[in-house]
């Protein structure tokens, strides 16, 4: 992997995205060795792990497992990627980010194991994934939740032997690694589950596939719309399955926690599967509570997402719709370009009035003008294009009326952009405040 070992986060994470030829590269040969060497397959990490694969929904799943977990009372850990600006947000223990001494301890082991004998090289991801797999055994929590990557199958998360395991929804997406067919993708994301151990399928328009896979691995099938059910109502929604016991279970006048139900539903079957009853009041207070950057998140008369498919747009423009605004609504839109840029316009179009193409950065980055191009051959308004999305956000601010709203969407690069913009602007004021006192 380079040099000598470097003492900082920041070194670290520069010496592991130089360390392989590609920055993706499915397969657990690699990982899975390094992992037996650390002693990771040697036993549980903690008393009951979680994986959620799938293509939108994961990181809200995760969300709110973690979010029940702790408002049980148990100690939690939960890992996710990618990050929006710090690299510490992938790995959250007890709640709180991973310090900088946790993630390095984890990488430290990483480097000594894949050294140790022939070496093995590793990406930026899996020697992510490992580190951290490292840290949440140092802490053995009662519940820990993983997020796999843009695979299943062949994901570095998958070298673990999850006690439950999840599917959210099944969509077109990184479609050079996994196709556009919705039965193979659906099949690759299966291959987390394990053959007697529950498998939560938290769609009810998946492949077959999924459930054909889980059968087939020997797997329990407990699918949104048979084992599991929600139902909304005036006074909430109410969630309906099998308790830890394997006996029926229902909970009612649980709160909207502002992210999608299906998913909300799903993650509390595989709690109650992972072995802890939900408790009602318990789990009304993680729904109320939870908080997940960048789905939904609204900072006055801003609303972040970072949807970058067809499907996540949808949903998108269903939570907008049913919060109409009296003003514009203009969409600040970032996209890369192995993205369809298509599929998701034409998903918001029915409630964007407006929209700001911005360009970002990278090998895989779009240009303001090719999506501009792209809007303009849909028929969409273009109010303005930007170089980035922290130019947008100076363009727009200087010109919305308080009754517009603004969505910045399109993928983790656009949001995470506005996001630093926003937090380098705030400690410029501060800096100005203290140097006036």
């Amino acid at each position: 992997m380079g040099d000598a070992p470097t003492s900082t986060l920041e070194g670290w994470l520069a010496r592991l995205e130089a360390a392989h030829p590609v920055s993706i590269d499915l397969g657990l040969e690699r990982v899975a060795e390094v992992a037996r060497r650390m002693g990771l397959l040697d036993g549980p990490i903690a008393r009951r792990v979680i994986t959620v694969a799938g293509t939108n929904g994961k990181g809200s799943t995760v969300a709110m497992l973690e979010a029940l977990g702790r408002a049980h009372g148990m100690t939690t850990a939960a890992y996710t990627s990618p990050h929006l600006l710090r690299y510490n947000e992938r790995l959250r223990l007890d709640g709180a980010e991973a310090g900088d001494a946790e993630l390095i301890a984890g990488f430290e082991a990483v480097e000594a194991a894949r050294l140790d004998g022939e070496p093995i090289s590793l990406t930026y991801f899996e020697a992510g994934t490992l580190g951290a797999l490292h840290a949440i055994r140092e802490r053995a929590p009662e519940l820990a939740v993983l997020e796999v990557g843009l695979g299943g199958r062949l994901d570095a998360v998958n070298v673990l032997d999850a006690d439950v395991a999840v599917v959210t929804t099944i969509a077109r997406d990184h479609a050079a690694f996994l196709g556009d067919d919705l039965e193979v993708i659906g099949r690759e994301k299966a291959g987390i589950m394990r053959a007697g151990r529950p498998a939560v399928l938290g769609s009810e328009r998946l492949p077959q596939s999924v459930a054909a896979t889980a059968q087939a691995l020997g797997a329990e099938c407990h699918a949104l719309g048979v084992t599991f059910q929600r139902e909304t109502g005036e006074g909430g929604w109410a969630w309906q399955g099998l308790d830890a016991e394997g006996a029926d279970a229902r909970l009612e006048a649980l709160p909207d926690p502002g992210l999608p139900l299906d998913n909300a539903a799903t993650a509390l079957q595989a709690f109650a599967l992972a072995g802890r009853t939900p408790e009602v009041e318990a789990c009304r207070r993680a729904l109320a509570g939870v908080e997940l950057p960048g789905r939904m998140q609204w900072r006055g008369q801003w609303c972040l997402d970072v949807g970058h498919n067809p499907h996540a747009a949808a949903y998108l423009a269903e939570r907008l719709a049913a919060r109409p605004c009296q003003g514009r609504t203009v969409a600040l839109l970032g996209m890369l370009a192995d993205k369809d840029a298509e599929g998701v316009i034409g998903a918001l179009a029915p409630v964007v009035d407006a929209w700001l193409p911005v360009s970002l950065e990278g090998d895989r980055a779009r240009s303001a003008a090719a999506l501009a191009e792209t809007l303009e051959t849909l028929g969409q308004p273009v109010w303005h294009r930007a170089d980035s999305p922290a130019a947008g956000v100076a363009w727009l601010t200087e010109r919305l009326a308080p009754q517009d709203r603004v969505l910045v969407c399109g993928s983790f690069f656009t949001v995470a952009d506005v996001l630093a913009a926003w937090a380098e602007s705030a400690q410029a004021a501060a800096e100005a405040g203290s140097e006036g006192t």
